[in-house]
């Protein structure tokens, strides 16, 4: 384990290298904020219908998936790595002396991290400080903020795991851009990225609820506002670390069965 906690420190502090990118990154988050909440105001404005989620949860949530864009979104991946594959430059992983599985995840938690800590605490003060009905409201109290903790950390851990079946996809089909696109075509969709689950018909929210997807995104940024909360909210991070066990044991079986039908070419 210390080697791949070492491994985790050495991309991490790597990552918290690139602060120009991180400021341009704010940016472009508060670009993107701005729009879904003037998108979502016409809506709400022009309904009659009860809202599914009130509006001060609905702008937390845009805000919150804003700050922590870097740690939610699937397609964020090792570029070094995923290169690595289709060139034949994995051979050299191939020869050290540890689980490459969870080397790779070890580095893409640190790489994951490392993007969110520089982006994240901006976003979250400027959101705080706006004015008017823009404003980030805050916590459920003291319980939802725990519980937005908990899970938000659980979420890293699950996204990098359904991020690691993008390395395995690209061993079958060497093509880095197709495996990316394959998963990331749903993913964000899935999450609630798109359009926040709460807004979505019933009958889809009842399947999202069997997909892991909705617990990297929608659980932790439900649970800040208190849309989720009490013992649904202690049921729902449950089965989020039952998702997190299932696809780092598929993707282990997965990964050593691919890696013993792995064919690199060249001198």
């Amino acid at each position: 384990m210390r080697i791949y906690f070492a491994l985790f420190k050495m991309r991490l502090i790597a990552g918290m290298q690139y602060r120009a990118a991180a400021w341009a990154g704010v940016v472009t988050q508060f670009f993107w904020g701005f729009m879904y909440i003037m998108i979502y105001r016409a809506f709400y404005a022009s309904s009659s219908a009860e809202p599914p989620m009130a509006w001060p949860q609905l702008v937390s949530y845009i805000w919150l998936q804003q700050a922590f864009f870097s740690l939610i979104f699937v397609g964020r991946l090792d570029g070094e790595l995923l290169s690595a594959i289709p060139n034949g430059l994995v051979a050299y992983e191939l020869c050290r002396p540890y689980d490459l599985f969870s080397f790779w995840y070890a580095r893409l938690l640190g790489l994951r991290l490392s993007a969110v800590l520089l982006r994240c605490l901006p976003v979250l003060v400027i959101a705080f400080l706006l004015p008017g009905d823009a404003r980030m409201a805050p916590p459920a109290g003291f319980w939802g903020l725990s519980l937005f903790a908990l899970s938000l950390l659980l979420s890293l851990l699950l996204v990098t795991a359904i991020a690691m079946f993008i390395y395995i996809l690209t061993f079958v089909t060497l093509s880095p851009g197709g495996a990316r696109l394959l998963i990331l075509t749903g993913a964000d969709f899935l999450q609630g990225s798109i359009l926040p689950i709460p807004l979505m018909p019933p009958w889809l929210q009842r399947i999202l609820d069997f997909l892991p997807f909705r617990y990297v995104a929608d659980l932790p940024f439900r649970l800040y506002s208190g849309n989720i909360a009490g013992s649904e909210a202690l049921f729902q991070i449950g089965v989020q670390v039952l998702w997190i066990a299932a696809l780092l044991f598929l993707g282990q079986i997965c990964f050593r069965r691919i890696l013993g039908r792995v064919v690199v070419q060249g001198g």
